[in-house]
């Protein structure tokens, strides 16, 4: 059934909800919904507290090492992380707390996709799939969705589509989709894209991307089918939003228990 994924976005030191289509090199374009007072390792203990079990914890560029281990020490093996993820620090970000890591711009040298990267990935993990997520952030290209990297400003050669799950899905464990056009701007999900991803995936799948409100749970598990769980970000009282309250989304995961 579709559950609530909470999240603990880190840019520049600092828990932030950021427009996804301004992220870039340059500061100059980068729109901010949202700058947390509390740290990384607040939102981790809240997380923990409340039994929010699959939250990702993303570094947005450099310097976010510390707020990321903050989060990681607030609930050890619970949480999943990414940014910046390579074969010769996965493992370490294991050892350091994450019950998983997420990549996509590693499996992408020069934007193409590269089977042999995956598998240094995987072999550097043990061959244990059950520790990565592969992150399939994509843009709208025409009537396609393409997988986008570097903060979503580049667009790689893989589709997002039945061919490319198909590849992917005996690599790991789970898929983590922002919809980077949607990304934000609280301006609704994009539905066609929940339904294709129910329909192409046979593993967990976690959509995040315009949600504006804890109703977007119901809708995204009717588009679904209860297969696809939902990330609320800007929309979440707990980052300035007035959407959706954290409770709402926690008794929602719990009437999926009961």
């Amino acid at each position: 059934m579709t559950r609530f994924r909470p999240c603990i976005d880190i840019h520049a030191g600092q828990v932030k909800q950021i427009v996804g289509g301004s992220l870039s090199e340059s500061e100059s374009t980068l729109q901010t919904n949202h700058v947390s007072r509390h740290t990384a390792g607040y939102f981790g203990e809240l997380y923990r507290k409340n039994s929010l079990r699959g939250a990702h914890v993303i570094m947005l560029g450099p310097g976010n090492d510390a707020a990321a281990k903050e989060a990681l020490d607030a609930w050890p093996g619970e949480l999943q992380l990414g940014g910046g993820i390579t074969d010769d620090n996965a493992q370490r970000w294991i050892d350091a707390g994450a019950g998983k890591v997420i990549v996509t711009s590693y499996l992408f040298p020069n934007a193409t996709f590269s089977k042999e990267h995956l598998q240094r990935l995987l072999n550097a993990l043990q061959g244990d799939k059950d520790r990565l997520v592969i992150d399939l952030s994509c843009r709208r290209k025409n009537d396609s969705w393409f997988v986008a990297m570097n903060r979503w400003q580049t667009f790689t050669d893989m589709e997002l589509c039945q061919e490319s799950i198909e590849l992917l899905e005996p690599f790991c464990s789970e898929f983590l989709v922002h919809a980077a056009n949607h990304e934000g701007l609280q301006r609704g999900i994009d539905e066609e894209l929940v339904r294709s991803l129910a329909s192409w995936c046979k593993i967990p799948v976690t959509y995040a991307g315009g949600s504006r409100s804890a109703d977007d749970l119901q809708r995204v598990m009717e588009l679904s089918h209860g297969s696809v769980d939902l990330t609320i970000g800007s929309a979440l009282d707990i980052f300035g939003g007035t959407g959706a309250t954290l409770e709402d989304c926690v008794k929602w995961n719990e009437s999926r228990e009961t």
